[in-house]
């Protein structure tokens, strides 16, 4: 009787204020949360974690002593992935990206290379940037992970202490450029060799978590693995 009665109410709200999906958004139906049951089964889910030879990794060679990397979604222009982030850092959806870190969490249970994680560490925005967005979605996206693997969130570690500009239209180097030395760590005790997730909204060139991952390996005894919500 409850079940139905708040069913009811939910329905008799949705008239009023549709949910809509958060990829195509269209409006969702009773059974449906956050996207819609098409943009599931069509979403480009990469299957990353299921290699540690996948494009993600392939992508960090080189730049960053990680122990393993993913991304979930493939980010293509005017996709629904594309959407979904716009919605996340514009619209003031971040709730989206921890249903989606949730998600991503239960898969990588799953998984070897990702056992023994001791804590979980977004890439930080500057406090101008957050304070003008009011949240950080790679926080979200954490979150959304931490309650999967059921393995703390740490927003107390590694800090932003630059401001940069857009990284939109720079080329590879000059993002490199632009993102050299913008994050510190807090005075923080940790144990040795201590395994940290570094998470992140989008991989483009990989500029930023790159930096953000030295820091953190020239901070620490520490080993670090990299996992964002899409690739583009």
């Amino acid at each position: 009787m409850k079940s139905e009665l708040n069913k009811a109410f939910s329905d008799f709200v949705s008239i009023f204020f549709p949910r809509e999906c958060g990829c195509c958004g269209c409006v969702l139906k009773y059974q449906e949360k956050f996207i819609c049951i098409a943009c599931d089964f069509h979403l480009p889910y990469t299957n990353f974690h299921e290699y540690s030879d996948n494009d993600t990794a392939r992508q960090l060679w080189g730049k960053a002593p990680v122990e393993e990397a993913c991304s979930f979604l493939l980010l293509q222009k005017d996709s629904r992935v594309e959407h979904l982030i716009y919605q996340i850092k514009y619209n003031n959806q971040p709730f989206l990206a921890e249903y989606f870190g949730y998600q991503y969490g239960l898969k990588l249970l799953k998984v070897e290379a990702y056992q023994g994680i001791d804590f979980i560490v977004p890439v930080p925005l500057h406090s101008s940037k957050l304070r003008k967005r009011g949240y950080n979605q790679s926080t979200y996206f954490g979150r959304g992970l931490s309650r999967a693997m059921e393995i703390p969130l740490r927003e107390d570690i590694l800090i932003r202490k630059k401001a940069t500009i857009s990284q939109t239209g720079k080329g590879r180097l000059d993002r490199y450029e632009n993102v050299n030395d913008i994050f510190d760590c807090q005075p923080t005790v940790l144990m040795a060799n201590v395994h940290i997730l570094l998470v992140d909204d989008v991989l483009t060139t990989g500029a930023t978590i790159v930096s953000a991952a030295l820091t953190l390996l020239a901070s620490f005894d520490c080993r670090v693995s990299i996992v964002t919500l899409a690739r583009a």
